[in-house]
C-alpha cells in the first residue's frame, strides 16, 4: 500500500513539473546547452589551448568563429569548454555545500542540546561575514585554480542547506511515525536515514538548483575579477574579463556578448527547473 501511494505520489510530482512551462523551457536550454559543450569539441575539433600564430585577435572568420584572442586562441573554443568549467564549478561546489549542510543540519535538528546549539551558532558567524570577500580572501591565498574555486564556492555554501534541513528535522521529529520508532528503540542511525532523512529532501533538492546558479554566477564574478579561474583555463568569467576596456566593449562584441547570452541563459533555466521543482513539490498545486 505504501509503494502505491509513493508510486502516485511521484507521477503526480512529475506531472506538475511537466506541466510547468518556464521549467520545461529552462530544461530543454539546458539539455542543448550540455549536449553542445559535451559534442561539439569532438565534432568540430575545437581546441580552446592551441595558438593560431597566424592570427592574434583576428575577427570572426569561417575558420575561427568567434574570432581569437589576443594570444591567438579560438573564441568559440574556449567558449565551448569555458561552459565545462562554469558548470562543472557551479555543479560541484552545490555539491559539496550539500555534502556538508545536511549531515549538519540533520544532527542538530535530531539530537537538540548542546549540538544544536554548536551547529546553528556556526552557521550564525558563518552567515555573519560578507560571503564575496571571504571568497575573495579565500581564493587569492589558497590559489586560483578550478579545484580551489569549486571547494571555497562550496564550504561558504553549506549554511543554506543546514538551516533548511534543521527547519524541516524540527518539524519531521514531532511526527507519530519517528516518536514510535524511537519509543520501539530504533537506532538514531536508523531513524535519521530511514524516516527523516527522506521526508526532509523536497526544500534541499529546490535549494541546490538555486545553489547551482548562485555558484554560477559567484565563479563567473570571481573570474571576471582575476581571482576565479585563470588563463590558460577558460571559463565564461574570465572570457568576460576580457571585456573590460572600452574598445572591446563597444568594437568587439564578439568577444564578450556570447559568453554574456550563455550566462545569462544558463541561470535563468536553472532557475526555472529549480520554480518547476518547488511548485511540483506543492501539494497544493493543481495537476
Amino acid at each position: 500500500m505504501a509503494n502505491v501511494k509513493q508510486s502516485s505520489y511521484l507521477r503526480d510530482v512529475l506531472k506538475r513539473f511537466f506541466a510547468h512551462k518556464l521549467a520545461m523551457v529552462g530544461a530543454l536550454i539546458l539539455i542543448v546547452e550540455i549536449l553542445a559543450i559535451l559534442s561539439l569539441p569532438s565534432i568540430m575539433n575545437l581546441d580552446p589551448y592551441s595558438i593560431d600564430y597566424m592570427s592574434f585577435g583576428a575577427p570572426p572568420s569561417p575558420q575561427h568563429l568567434l574570432g581569437t584572442d589576443n594570444v591567438g586562441r579560438d573564441n568559440f573554443a574556449r567558449l565551448i569548454y569555458g561552459g565545462r568549467v562554469s558548470l562543472t564549478v557551479g555543479i560541484m561546489s552545490a555539491i559539496v555545500s550539500l555534502l556538508i549542510g545536511v549531515p549538519l543540519g540533520l544532527i542538530a535538528g535530531y539530537f537538540r542540546g548542546k549540538t544544536e546549539v554548536v551547529i546553528m551558532r556556526l552557521a550564525d558567524i558563518f552567515m555573519s561575514f560578507p560571503s564575496m570577500i571571504l571568497i575573495l580572501v579565500l581564493a587569492s591565498v589558497l590559489g586560483q585554480s578550478i579545484t580551489t574555486v569549486t571547494l571555497v564556492i562550496g564550504f561558504l555554501g553549506w549554511t543554506e542547506f543546514t538551516r533548511l534541513t534543521y527547519a524541516s528535522v524540527l518539524s519531521i521529529r514531532e511526527k507519530d511515525y519517528v516518536e514510535s520508532a524511537i519509543a520501539i528503540g530504533e537506532k538514531s542511525k536508523t531513524i535519521i536515514m530511514k524516516y527523516i532523512l527522506p521526508n526532509s529532501l523536497a526544500p534541499v533538492i529546490i535549494s541546490f538548483t538555486f545553489r547551482t546558479a548562485q555558484a554560477i554566477i559567484t565563479e563567473s564574478s570571481l573570474s571576471f575579477l582575476g581571482l576565479g579561474v585563470q588563463p590558460p583555463d577558460p571559463s565564461w568569467g574570465n572570457i568576460l574579463y576580457y571585456a573590460q576596456s572600452i574598445s572591446v566593449l563597444s568594437n568587439q562584441l564578439y568577444l564578450w556578448v556570447p559568453a554574456g547570452i550563455l550566462l545569462v541563459l544558463t541561470v535563468l533555466s536553472i532557475n526555472f527547473i529549480g520554480d518547476g521543482i518547488r511548485d511540483a513539490l506543492d501539494t497544493k498545486m493543481s495537476i
